[in-house]
């Protein structure tokens, strides 16, 4: 995994969707995380989840009859994960959007009813923007990891 993950309880949820919103600009059918689970204390590490349901907008084109969360959304899960430790150490949130995704690579499907587990580790931080590395986890596989890059706009 991405980091040491021992200690950190994953039944754990810090922050619901709707507390989310105070510090993430993503809403509707865009907003992808559920849960914080965890976050270092300095907001350079953190665990979210993503539950993937059977009512997402993806499921019936991607793909009909065999329904598979889109990459693009996973490594977006992670980013909005990224967000939400870029603003935490903010004092006012900010929309921070992509510039880069750096060495993307999928390793493993993910289906609705799995639960995606988002870690994500700071690579550089600034009040301009942040470069982090994100991987997504289902059980026991490694469904995705890549480096994100934002910047406040």
């Amino acid at each position: 995994t991405l980091f040491d993950t021992t200690g950190i309880d994953f039944n754990q949820r810090l922050l619901s969707r709707p507390a989310l919103e105070k510090l993430n600009p993503h809403r509707g059918q865009m907003a992808l995380l559920d849960w914080v689970v965890w976050h270092s204390a300095d907001y350079t590490r953190g665990v979210a989840l993503k539950h993937t349901r059977s009512d997402e907008f993806w499921v019936p084109g991607h793909f009909p009859g065999k329904p598979m969360f889109p990459g693009v959304l996973m490594v977006e899960s992670g980013a909005q994960l990224a967000v939400y430790l870029y603003n935490a150490r903010l004092p006012d949130p900010r929309v921070a959007a992509f510039t880069r995704i750096e060495n993307a690579v999928f390793r493993a499907p993910v289906v609705p009813g799995d639960d995606m587990y988002l870690l994500c580790q700071e690579a550089k931080w600034t009040k301009r923007g942040f470069t982090c590395d994100v991987q997504g986890l289902v059980g026991d596989r490694i469904a995705f990891e890549a480096r994100v890059q934002g910047v406040a706009i």
